[in-house]
């Protein structure tokens, strides 16, 4: 019953609503009309004299005819801005829901990240224990070599841990361009003897400190280790790093420094003039990102990996030995 009583009470407020204008309408069209009439017909004008209560009725009918439209016009503002807003909140809820499901579920496979990432990566894999496999293709090993020696210095005991590192660099030994010098005379690239003698000496310190933890793991029940360095003819402009067969992270040396040769042996260069006017060009990969790869994450992951793996795995076998002798430069550059 309650029902019925709403429903027709809503009807009648609806015909209502659409009859109101109408009326409203109607009525001041006729004072409009009495009013023109009254103006050039002299009875009626003498009739309406005086008559100050219909003036006042019909003043009061125009002022709730205002008063109403303003105040529906004030209600739909309100509902408006309501709606506006409500609306802004919904989309924002809906973009920060979006944005967390697409975070949760976004592969980690080719995301971006920092060398610090790297190393997680590498201590949480050796921690797990077992046979560990990390590759490098460095410039010297430093940002490399360097932070994987203080993971393996805080590895808990593990005696059937088994970790076999390998470093492939480039062959400073024999002369290359980048890094190189840049000719003052004719800005073209040229070989840097006594850069490449320094880049030598660092890889070799680098080797000789991971080399030092097989003893230290050892005595710590920490695992085997083993460690070996090649070195292949090429300029250092990619980094690739291999963790098990199931990650790979990959960049680029993308800042060029150029700063005056310290390591240039003074007198006349190679090829007779004075270098003093030459300037260093060497490659910085401190703070690049890298990008990584998982085998699990999806089919270009695992497609990705195991092309990595491949490539690493092809110039490993063409690479040569880190001699001694070039390590103590003793090699002629």
């Amino acid at each position: 019953m309650s029902e019925g009583r709403s429903s027709l009470g809503g009807r009648m407020a609806a015909r209502w609503s659409r009859a109101e204008t109408t009326v409203t309408k109607g009525l001041l069209l006729a004072v409009f009309c009495v009013g023109l009439v009254a103006q050039f017909v002299k009875p009626v004008g003498d009739a309406l004299q005086g008559k100050t209560y219909i003036g006042g009725a019909l003043l009061s009918i125009v002022g709730y005819v205002l008063y109403a439209e303003v105040l529906r016009l004030n209600t739909a503002h309100d509902a408006q801005r309501e709606g506006t807003r409500h609306l802004h909140e919904t989309v924002r809820q809906l973009s920060a829901e979006v944005g967390e499901l697409t975070a949760r579920l976004r592969p980690q496979s080719g995301e971006d990240v920092t060398a610090d990432r790297l190393m997680e990566e590498c201590a949480q894999t050796l921690r797990r224990g077992g046979e560990v496999e990390l590759w490098g293709m460095c410039f010297t090993g430093e940002t490399f070599v360097e932070p994987l020696r203080r993971v393996l210095e805080e590895l808990p005991p593990d005696p059937s841990r088994s970790v076999a590192v390998r470093i492939l660099v480039p062959d400073f030994t024999r002369p290359i361009e980048v890094p190189g010098l840049v000719r003052d005379a004719d800005g073209r690239l040229a070989d840097a003897p006594g850069f490449r003698r320094h880049l030598v000496e660092k890889i070799a310190g680098y080797e000789r400190g991971l080399r030092t933890m097989r003893a230290r793991m050892a005595r710590k029940d920490q695992g085997t280790l083993s460690v070996e360095f090649r070195t292949v003819h090429m300029s250092p402009f990619l980094k690739l790093y291999v963790v098990g067969d199931e990650v790979v992270f990959e960049g680029i040396y993308d800042k060029l420094d150029v700063r005056p040769d310290e390591y240039r042996t003074p007198g006349p260069g190679p090829s007779g003039p004075d270098l003093d006017g030459d300037q260093l060009l060497d490659l910085i990969g401190h703070g690049s990102l890298l990008t990584r790869w998982s085998r699990y994450d999806s089919d270009l992951g695992r497609e990705v990996v195991a092309r990595r793996r491949a490539f690493f795995g092809t110039l490993w076998d063409v690479a040569g030995p880190l001699e001694p002798s070039a390590a103590r430069g003793g090699r002629s550059a």
